[in-house]
């Protein structure tokens, strides 16, 4: 197939974004997979701040990390991605290059524990608030079950009303495929 499946069209997108150096954000840790990603991403000299509410993930992140020696640059936060402004310092602010989420559950965790549209709005508001210019939020949207439809419905909602004077909103989908399979909503601040 010559089309990027989803995971790795947001890959694509994160890497346009980011340079060894830069500031990143992981606003869903879940098996820790994204933040090594960035973490390989920034190199020595730059910073990954991750957040998950469920502990499970943290140490599953941890680990993930430590295997692969790049603990050192990040920074784990046993928090909701709806602090993000109060979490990282304030000298970050203004130089974030990237953000991604993985909405839904962790996988191969409790499934009643899901990401919900208020949280993760309210993420989306504080990073616009404290990126960089052509910083990138890349949302990965599992929306196979209940709470996934809803958080969905109202993300998309959310994102068309996003002034197109200070971003741009992209949605990547494919769509002629069975059983909700995820899709991909960016967002660069201009």
């Amino acid at each position: 197939m010559k089309l990027d499946g989803i995971l790795p069209f947001a890959r694509k997108l994160i890497e346009k974004a980011v340079a060894p150096g830069d500031i990143v954000v992981d606003a869903t840790l879940g098996n820790g997979h994204d933040t090594l990603f960035l973490a390989k991403l920034v190199g020595n000299s730059g910073k990954v701040f991750g957040f998950d509410i469920q502990n499970e993930a943290v140490v599953k992140t941890t680990k993930r990390l430590e295997e692969h020696l790049l603990s050192d640059r990040v920074i784990l936060f046993h928090s909701g991605h709806e602090h993000i402004l109060t979490k990282i310092p304030s000298e970050n602010h203004g130089k974030i290059k990237a953000a991604i989420f993985n909405l839904g559950y962790l996988p191969g965790g409790d499934k009643t524990i899901v990401t919900v549209p208020t949280t993760t709005i309210s993420a989306i508001k504080q990073l616009l608030e404290i990126m960089a210019p052509e910083g990138i939020i890349v949302l990965v949207i599992y929306h196979g079950h209940e709470e996934g439809i809803v958080e969905r419905d109202t993300l998309l909602q959310y994102v068309k009303q996003l002034d197109q004077n200070n971003t741009h909103v992209l949605q990547y989908q494919f769509i002629n495929q069975q059983n909700a399979p995820p899709f991909i909503i960016a967002i660069e601040k201009r």
